[in-house]
């Protein structure tokens, strides 16, 4: 399943703006009450190295849904209005890309850090209802004394009392009981966050907003993308050739597309790994530190069913020798077990047992 990124800001923050920029898809800024949705391919140079190297008859590389939120606004996610439409959108996201205004609009001044608080508080209001739901059907459980019952309550009752003094639950240092107690409330103030700096231009690059929005965001451990929206707008629709010229006088190496990918991956710890061959070159995603099997899960369940072991080879070290067979005679090929840590770029052939 690709993943699953969700566009979230105040209205006229340039948030479509930032989705036509990173998308490419011309999509209207006059419908503000309707989310719009678009798949990228997530770009990989060594996508194009593989494929000189096996001439492959299919690609298949990792791609990302982006879904364009309509801008929440103070009681925008309360019940009985446009909020359920909304929670629905922001709780099938596994990041969420908060978009935040870092350039002068005519009308209001620039408020970056009261924007990205009103956005939280709009998100924990929502929060506190469905966890304060979960604590009200579990009372009665509660008083017959199951111990494991308790301790859940007790948990629940925890991340709630912060919400309702402001802290939001990706900033409440949860415990791993605790993230086990919320875990079926999908909580979309835990979810992790990635911030855009929406400047008006390059010289505001690192604009005394930007520099407050890093400065907050340290707090969480959040990472910070800081994009020219209209102006990579307008590049993204150019031709690929043209492209690069025009990023330079941004003072920009690649479009924000790449850059909010890589930060995406590094806020939800992500990692790439390949199978490649004549037939296909295809682009596998799972969390770092994932074990061998849940990686071959990834392929197939039953190559996780019936997980044997793992050949790997290292995308670098199929560079340096240039086939599977020189990577082998060189002693770089590898066999790994179950408890093997999937790294960043290993080619792998998956051995497994089908199940009977």
């Amino acid at each position: 399943m690709p993943l699953q990124c969700g566009l979230i800001g105040r209205p006229k923050c340039g948030k479509t703006t930032v989705f036509n920029a990173v998308t490419s898809a011309s999509a209207s800024m006059f419908d503000a009450a309707e989310a719009h949705r678009a798949t990228v391919t997530i770009p990989d140079k060594r996508v194009q190295k593989l494929v000189e190297l096996y001439s492959p008859g299919k690609i298949s590389p990792s791609t990302m849904d982006l879904v364009d939120i309509p801008g929440l606004e103070e009681g925008a996610t309360a019940e009985g209005g446009r909020g359920s439409k909304l929670l629905t959108h922001i709780k099938e996201a596994d990041v969420l890309i908060h978009v935040v205004r870092c350039f002068e609009n005519g009308h209001e001044p620039i408020a970056a850090l009261d924007d990205v608080e009103l956005i939280d508080l709009e998100l924990m209001a929502a929060d506190s209802l469905t966890l304060g739901r979960k604590i009200e059907r579990m009372t009665k459980r509660v008083r017959i004394g199951d111990k494991n019952i308790v301790q859940e309550y007790e948990d629940c009752r925890r991340v709630l009392e912060r919400l309702n003094e402001g802290i939001p639950a990706r900033r409440q240092g949860l415990t791993a009981t605790e993230r086990t107690a919320v875990f079926e409330c999908t909580l979309m103030s835990l979810k992790p966050v990635l911030y855009v700096a929406n400047v008006a231009g390059p010289e505001d690059l690192d604009s005394e907003a930007v520099q407050e929005l890093r400065s907050y965001s340290r707090g969480e451990g959040s990472e910070v993308v800081t994009i020219c929206g209209r102006e990579e707008a307008d590049i993204s629709e150019l031709p690929e050739a043209d492209r690069a010229e025009f990023l330079s006088e941004l003072g920009l190496q690649d479009l924000s597309v790449e850059r909010l990918i890589h930060a995406a991956y590094k806020e939800l710890g992500l990692v790439d790994f390949f199978t490649a061959g004549d037939t296909e070159v295809h682009v596998w995603t799972c969390r770092a530190g994932s074990k061998a099997p849940s990686a071959a899960g990834k392929i197939h369940t039953d190559m996780e069913r019936g997980f044997i072991r793992m050949e790997v080879i290292a995308y670098e070290d199929l560079m340096k020798y240039g086939s599977e067979e020189a990577v082998a005679k060189a002693g770089k090929a590898r066999l790994e077990g179950k408890e093997y840590e999937i790294r960043d770029g290993d080619i792998v052939v998956i051995r497994f047992s089908p199940p009977r």
